[in-house]
């Protein structure tokens, strides 16, 4: 299917969607509860998680001719064709704040799922709510490892988690060297909550056992006013391979300063997160050509399975710009959900526990890079293959694993 064909048949689905009246009321709907970062720092990531998910819905509750999961028919078949709604929370990054909310869309909205944080920290407590409460939690793109071992038999996360991604980056670094690249000392760079010290004690252990030296071990207050003292110390260190973990304002105050302070790191592999936000590409992109950064997705690989493209123009029609790792992450979410309602046949809480603990998704059937999606007994997708991308001129460009790339990594990176 080309470009032409999928805006003519988006523009036939927008069409029925005003056109058609509905025969059930909304009170019918299947409702499913969203909590997002709305505002603050990280504002636009829920504006784009609501655009991923709602394009998720139009796919699931508007036959598609998509090779997804749910995309056949009109809302969920097994139940009568009811169609899923999402009502939308904002956390404000505070996880009591998502607590709370969690806890108003169970017993108010009378959410059967929800799906969420970004945060990890927030994914947390809103987990461990979901759990309290008995009703299905789909960690769309948390990534703290820690999220999946706490024995909850709610918890869902069809995405990698931070080990999976740091082993990732770890192999691409042991290719490197063995291509004869210098790379033989690293800094850690990582913010004080539940996402940067998980991530930082997987680089910890993955550096030892790997034979990497840690030059430099930073850890910063989230949302610092000054970095000045801790980029002072990576300059001093001056590693191989910074490896950072933090979100957008700290990426864009990160970058600015290493600018004043004349650090221009040799390269940076990062853990997502801020590195992939339009936000801060916007402001500090040019000073993050050659920036290497793990991944759930690739946009340049939908010429290898055409739902890629299928979805991510339909997704940029709402949000005006392509899908990155974390909106693709809470696309598959919305659809794995989809799935696993479709399967259970019910709204029951248990029912559909256990259709998600069952859940078995051909990874051809699905816009990610990964083998299938399958959860272990702790809820874990293990099948989640992650990718390495290169920021290069104004988009990324995937560059391991070999199998899957569609370009050579330019290292180092500054060339």
């Amino acid at each position: 299917m080309n470009r032409r064909e999928i805006l003519m048949q988006m523009a036939g689905l927008g069409a029925l969607a005003m056109s058609a009246s509905p025969s059930w009321a909304a009170d019918d709907d299947i409702v499913v509860g969203a909590i997002y970062p709305m505002s603050g720092p990280n504002a636009q990531v829920g504006v784009d998680a609501r655009h991923a998910i709602d394009t998720a819905l139009q796919i699931i509750n508007t036959p598609t001719q998509v090779d997804l999961p749910g995309a056949a028919g009109a809302g969920i078949a097994s139940l009568g064709g009811r169609k899923l709604r999402v009502v939308y929370a904002d956390h404000q990054a505070d996880p009591q704040k998502g607590r709370a909310e969690a806890e108003r869309l169970i017993t108010q909205e009378k959410a059967v799922a929800i799906i969420g944080c970004f945060h990890s920290s927030v994914a947390a407590t809103v987990s461990t709510t979901c759990e309290r409460y008995g009703v299905p939690f789909v960690c769309a793109d948390s990534s703290s490892p820690s999220l999946h071992r706490r024995n909850l038999k709610t918890f869902f996360r069809p995405a990698a988690h931070d080990e999976m991604f740091s082993e990732a980056m770890f192999d691409f670094m042991d290719l490197q060297k063995k291509q004869g690249k210098k790379v033989e000392t690293v800094a850690l760079f990582f913010e004080d909550t539940i996402f940067g010290t998980d991530s930082s004690t997987v680089q910890r252990k993955l550096a030892a056992e790997r034979g990497y030296k840690v030059a430099a071990d930073v850890k910063f207050r989230a949302n610092s006013p000054s970095l000045s003292a801790e980029v002072q110390q990576l300059k001093s260190a001056n590693a191989d391979v910074l490896l950072p973990s933090c979100y957008t304002t700290d990426v864009i105050l990160l970058m600015n300063t290493c600018t004043q302070l004349g650090y221009k790191p040799r390269n940076i592999v990062a853990q997502a997160a801020g590195f992939v936000e339009k936000a801060a590409l916007d402001v500090v992109g040019d000073k993050l050509q050659g920036m290497i950064t793990r991944a759930s997705f690739a946009l340049d690989t939908a010429g290898k399975r055409p739902s890629i493209g299928f979805v991510n123009t339909a997704f940029k029609a709402r949000a005006g710009r392509d899908l990155n790792d974390a909106s693709s992450r809470q696309f598959m979410a919305a659809i794995v959900l989809g799935d696993a309602l479709q399967r259970a046949g019910s709204t029951d809480s248990e029912k559909l526990r256990a259709a998600l603990a069952a859940t078995d998704i051909p990874g051809d059937k699905t816009i990610m890079p990964w083998s299938r999606v399958k959860f272990d007994a702790s809820g874990q997708n293990t099948f989640a293959s992650p990718v390495l991308q290169q920021f290069k001129g104004t988009g990324f460009v995937t560059v391991f694993p070999t199998a899957v790339a569609m370009g050579q990594p330019v290292w180092p990176m500054n060339g």
